[in-house]
């Protein structure tokens, strides 16, 4: 690590100050802002204010000089996050068409030793098409922060090419890797052709040969051909393609499963080895672990579902309470990470989604504590600039208010192990203070709030609160919108940099300083890998039959595909609940018989033959279709468990009070039933049956003449697909709003209904889709 550098810049530092502070009135406090810190980055930014007296402008001119001269060259800049927040500090968002522009600004170009450490959980888009197929880890983030790292030092040095050139090269490696195919090419020429890579004489010899190469693979390579199957980022390939390139051909993706070293030393030489390529440092981009991984998202309503993509989208109404990673191994974590991170001068936390950007790389045993254990770094957390839709929408402390600026710190303390002491001792926020308010309803209209900062209670969690305008002024005064600029971003931690070395700030109390961490990491193990579970789908599928009536709108294929997909994105569902379908069956409209006096759904399980039966309509619309076999795909948990079942008139001097529903449940030994006889009760219990004292095969519901009623196999079916995603399920959205409600004592039946709805959550969290092992990590 670099200690001591620029001792001339520092001494004009410290003098500087020292002048300021010794005047009667320091011009220091003409900036905005309280903090030292605030002030220096107000100072660098926006310049002397004018108007001051000469001898004070001069003393804070001077203080902006030295601050700008402070040798960074050589310090050890470590950034940890994902996506886009990570790439666009690194060096511009590289997705942007405006990227080419000014492609070597960033983090990057002030300090070129600048290393960033990549969550691996995302699984949407072209990745998540990936991981259906491969046993990587997920690698869309790497690609994205690979080409913002492109240096123009680094491409001058190796390939001898002038600015222009060299921006002209970025230009086209951005376009090359960002292109996307919806068909799949022929060859590698055609898509050499089509990517923008053929005839390219702007591109050194040995980038464009090195892509051709690595394209050509991806056809000769009998382990990556399935990725052409669909739509897919060719980027994403072209890294695919150099790991594989770092692979013996010997072995096939199924063996390379059962080689988590052998993987995890290869995906470090590819990416490393595509780096080099392309002209950025050899360790620019790492994974945070390359053993695969997914994120599990639980609720304050106490739902648990997996998949990051799948979060993004949730419209849960709560909270998130906790958030998990789950491994498909003991994860893994190299020692290029660990040195980089014990080296590191400059620690930075990338703003990102807060659930799904940070907490999966510091849940990732031993890089929380390495961070922790580095004392000498400077280690700033960058916030996000707007709430984000199911992450950052509600405040669990406060859920009928948006997120501020504690509540986020108060989501890495819950969910980081061992907490955030030591993990960063500075948060920047972007200062919004010359937005224009018009700019700023506009994003209002959008759903886009900012995230508010809250100062005192943030110092109170014991973090220094930092607000400076780290956005970029052209966007907002050319487009009315609000970004982070990589320059701006670049020289404010430059100037924060210089501040942490020359102005002395008080000691802070920390127990544990001078010790080295020991934390217990507590993660999930789901025991196997993406790509295992879609080829256990596929296979599973494969058995299904699928009826269709004559002129159907979608071939039998079309349906088996929509279904494939579908189990794939609900993680959640285990191959076993497939075990009672035999097949699919389409009911025309007209022989739809079934009774509808409960419900308007159309569609159910029938035990008689083990087929899910969906009316025809259900199949024109993708969406009703995976409703319709969500609900039966919940009912056919239940199999065959009734033996009969009856509804009997309540009739008392000839008023009719009500109804009696009779359940009668199959001999357990007759029986083919997803639940155990104790769990099958439990759940009918839950769903207000009465269990017979005398017979404990039969249950009753009393139920008043003019109350709705939902029977045990559709409410299971309802609340499956509930459970799966909110807003499959509105009737079953709606019971369960009872949990929102604060909880009174005035009126028990309330409390006694939400303690059934609590129940039935945890039901289906814990024995309907059963929590992968949890495992525990020392380190």
């Amino acid at each position: 690590m670099v200690r001591r550098q620029g001792e001339d810049s520092s001494s004009d530092i410290t003098t500087g100050l020292q002048q300021l502070a010794g005047m009667a009135l320091s011009p220091l406090d003409l900036l905005p802002h309280e903090d030292l810190h605030e002030k220096l980055v107000e100072l660098v930014l926006s310049g002397v204010p004018e108007s001051l007296p000469m001898a004070a402008a001069l003393a804070l001119q001077q203080v902006k000089e030295a601050l700008e001269r402070e040798p960074v060259e050589d310090l050890n800049v470590v950034v940890f996050g994902g996506g886009t927040g990570l790439s666009t500090i690194i060096g511009g968002d590289s997705r942007a068409a405006s990227w080419s522009d000014d492609p070597f600004s960033g983090l990057k170009s002030l300090f070129p030793k600048t290393r960033s450490i990549v969550c691996i959980t995302d699984d949407g888009g072209s990745t998540g098409e990936l991981l259906k197929d491969l046993p990587l880890i997920a690698l869309g983030d790497i690609r994205h922060v690979l080409i913002s790292s492109l240096q123009l030092a680094k491409l001058q040095e190796l390939y001898g090419l002038t600015e222009p050139d060299a921006v002209r090269c970025a230009k086209v490696i951005a376009g090359v890797f960002n292109y996307r195919f919806t068909t799949a090419p022929k060859n590698s020429r055609e898509l050499n052709r089509d990517c923008g890579l053929s005839d390219q004489q702007v591109l050194p010899l040995l980038i464009r040969e090195g892509l051709e190469r690595l394209i050509e693979n991806l056809f000769e390579d009998l382990r990556l051909k399935l990725t052409f199957e669909r739509p897919n980022c060719l980027g994403n390939l072209i890294v695919v393609s150099a790991v594989y390139e770092q692979i013996s051909g010997r072995f096939s993706n199924e063996e390379l499963v059962e080689e988590p070293d052998l993987l995890r030393q290869n995906i470090h030489r590819g990416i490393a080895a595509l780096c080099v390529t392309l002209g950025a440092d050899e360790q620019a981009v790492m994974p945070c672990t390359c053993t695969p991984a997914e994120l599990c998202f639980r609720y304050t309503n106490g739902v648990q579902v997996t998949g990051e993509d799948k979060s993004g989208h949730a419209q849960r109404g709560y909270p998130v309470d906790r958030v998990y990673v789950s491994f498909s191994k003991e994860p893994q974590i190299s020692e290029e990470v660990l040195n980089s991170i014990r080296n590191a001068d400059i620690m930075l936390m990338a703003p990102g989604s807060l659930y799904s950007s940070l907490i999966p790389i510091f849940q990732v045993p031993r890089i929380a504590d390495a961070v922790k254990n580095n004392t000498g770094a400077l280690k700033i957390l960058v916030s996000n600039i707007w709430v984000q839709a199911g992450e950052t929408d509600l405040s669990l402390s406060e859920p009928d208010r948006k997120f501020h600026l504690s509540d986020l710190l108060k989501a890495y303390q819950r969910n980081i192990p061992g907490g955030t002491g030591g993990l960063f001792d500075k948060v920047l926020c972007l200062s919004f203070k010359d937005v224009p308010a018009s700019v700023i309803q506009n994003y209002a209209v959008e759903g886009k709030i900012p995230i508010y900062l809250d100062r005192e209670e943030v110092r109170f969690q014991g973090v220094d609160p930092l607000e400076c305008g780290i956005y970029s002024t052209s966007a907002l005064r050319e487009l009315k919108i609000i970004r982070h600029d990589p320059s701006q971003f670049a020289r404010v931690v430059r100037t924060l940099w210089a501040g942490f070395r020359n102005v002395p700030v008080e000691e802070k109390r920390d127990s544990s300083k001078g010790k080295s961490r020991q934390t217990v990491v507590r993660y999930l193990l789901s025991s196997q890998i993406p790509c295992q579970r879609f080829q256990q789908i596929r296979e599973a599928l494969s058995h299904v039959h699928i009826e269709l009536q004559q002129h159907a709108s979608r071939g039998v294929d079309t349906i088996r595909s929509i279904l494939l997909n579908l189990l794939w994105e609900h993680k959640d569902i285990p191959i076993s609940h497939l075990q009672y379908v035999r097949g699919v069956q389409c009911i025309e409209t007209k022989q739809w018989k079934r009774n509808q006096q409960w419900d308007r759904i159309y569609s159910f399980f029938d035990p008689a033959d083990g087929f899910v039966k969906i009316r025809q309509d259900q199949f024109d619309n993708k969406a009703y279709l995976k409703v319709a076999f969500l609900v039966a795909l919940g009912q056919s948990l239940l199999g065959n468990y009734v033996h009969h079942k009856r509804v009997r008139p309540v009739i008392e001097q000839d008023t009719p009070l009500g109804k009696v529903y009779h359940l009668h449940l199959r001999d357990a030994a007759a029986r083919n039933c997803y639940f155990s006889e104790q769990h099958l009760a439990e759940y009918l219990r839950l769903g207000r049956m009465v269990q017979d004292p005398d017979d404990p095969l039969h249950f009753t519901r009393l139920i008043n003449e003019t109350e709705g009623f939902t029977p045990p196999g559709l409410l299971m079916g309802l609340t499956y697909a509930w459970y799966l995603d909110n807003r499959f399920a509105t009737h079953i959205e709606y019971k369960m709003g009872v949990i929102k409600v604060d909880q009174s004592n005035l009126i028990p039946e309330q409390v006694r209904m939400r303690g059934r709805r609590k129940k039935m959550v945890e039901f289906f969290r814990s024995v309907v889709f059963c929590l992968a092992k949890q495992a525990e990590f020392s380190c």
